[in-house]
């Protein structure tokens, strides 16, 4: 009878060593100190040999059987597998290492330089150290997992998807060269840790909306500097959809023909939490801000704070948010949140008879929003593409807040039958 998983994995050890036979000459080898041995016995030339293939569980049963099988193809032919190690493996010589520079220079011109230098680093961090030395038929799914869960060990949880990832990329790579005959990364679905819930940040009903900007605006009726800065800085944290720390450490220098018709945001890759350059198209509403902070700024800072040469506290902008009555209901990313519901839930009526779409693509608001890109060719994107939908999506967005204010409610500009998703659902019923 074949060996099972079950036996193998729970084969005791005993005081001396012991067979577990799995047929064809192949049998586990159970040592005294636990480990166990794939080995195989076979005569050639009148004499009893013995091969060695590797240690259980690092060399599963479906691998050692194929060992097993090319052994007794070889010895069919006449030759002994014991003598012919580099027919057996005809990989010998490719290690992974070898075998991802060939893959990586044959796909990298396809790509953004910074990106494709971003995924290199990644697997010379992380992968390189584990795999690369190791031949690319000796590499198991045990061994790729056990690289994956390094990376989760420190609690990165994406890193180690995208290392997974990036391993079956240079393998099918390998299998079409033929170099590799099997993806040991198809067997580990399941295995890897998941991700935590994504806890959103606090944030208010669309409908509230109009109260917290009725606020908002009034934020510097004292007439200090430091007011007006900081609801300078939350009016164009709301206005661009960027994170805090993108927000905080703006420079003067980033922003461009602000009073020309295509004002724009150019934020630096080190800034950024994908480490990509992102431009982010302003309204005019947000170009006003921009020169208006650039006026009263005494350094290169936008938003600078009370410490000479130091950009805004990273706590001011939430501590005005608690001020306003707005503690554990709105955080500053929260705004985010708010706009990409807006956009996602905005719909045009089309054609005859009357249909929904969507008036914002998706991926304009994934763009707005730089959130990461899991498929790693299409995470590869020119910095400035979709700039032309983006821009009149932001352009629409300031419009909707500037309506809050100046008609006591929202105001969508653009073409077409513009409604709320709930609305056209309840019509559609």
């Amino acid at each position: 009878m074949p060996l099972t998983e079950l036996e193998a994995k729970y084969a005791k050890r005993r005081d001396r060593p012991y067979k577990l036979a799995d047929g064809g000459g192949l049998f586990l080898s159970v040592q005294p100190n636990g480990s166990k041995l794939w080995r195989m016995k076979y005569r050639y030339d009148g004499k009893e040999k013995l091969l060695s293939f590797g240690a259980y569980p690092t060399l599963g049963i479906a691998a050692a059987r194929e060992k097993r099988d090319t052994a007794k193809a070889l010895l069919a032919d006449g030759k002994d597998p014991g003598q012919s190690r580099a027919e057996m493996n005809p990989e010998k010589g490719e290690t992974f290492l070898v075998v991802a520079e060939r893959w990586h220079a044959n796909r990298a011109s396809a790509l953004d330089p910074a990106h494709a230098q971003r995924v290199w680093s990644r697997l010379e961090r992380d992968v390189f150290p584990v795999l690369g030395s190791k031949l690319m038929h000796e590499i198991t799914p045990p061994d790729v997992l056990a690289m994956v869960r390094k990376i989760e060990a420190r609690g990165a949880l994406d890193i180690s998807r995208r290392a997974k990832q990036g391993v079956g990329q240079i393998f099918q790579f390998a299998i079409a060269c033929g170099l590799a005959s099997a993806d040991p990364t198809a067997h580990l679905r399941g295995a890897l840790k998941p991700r935590p819930r994504v806890k959103h940040m606090s944030r208010v009903p669309l409908a509230e909306l109009p109260t917290l900007l009725g606020k908002l605006r009034t934020y510097d009726k004292e007439g200090e500097r430091r007011s007006a800065t900081t609801r300078d800085a939350l009016m164009l944290a709301l206005l661009t959809w960027v994170r805090t720390k993108e927000l905080r450490f703006a420079v003067k220098s980033e922003f461009e023909d602000l009073d020309g018709r295509e004002p724009l945001w150019r934020i630096p890759a080190e800034r950024m939490k994908m480490v990509r350059e992102h431009l982010v198209p302003l309204s005019v509403q947000a170009a006003e801000i921009a020169k208006r902070a650039i006026a009263s700024s005494p350094n290169d800072f936008m938003f600078p704070g009370t410490t000479p040469e130091k950009p805004m506290s990273e706590n001011t902008m939430i501590y005005a948010l608690y001020r306003l009555g707005y503690h554990s209901r709105q955080t500053v990313h929260g705004f985010r949140g708010l706009a990409s519901t807006w956009a996602n839930e905005q719909l045009v009526e089309f054609g005859e008879p009357a249909m929904w779409i969507r008036k914002y693509h998706e991926d304009w608001v994934e763009m707005q929003l730089a959130h990461s890109e899991e498929n790693e060719v299409r995470g590869a994107y020119n910095a400035a593409e979709y700039i032309v939908p983006r821009r009149r999506m932001m352009q629409d967005w300031a419009d909707f807040l500037g309506g809050e204010r100046d008609a006591g409610g929202p105001k969508i500009s653009g073409r077409g039958n513009v409604v709320d998703i709930r609305s056209a659902r309840k019509r559609a019923a």
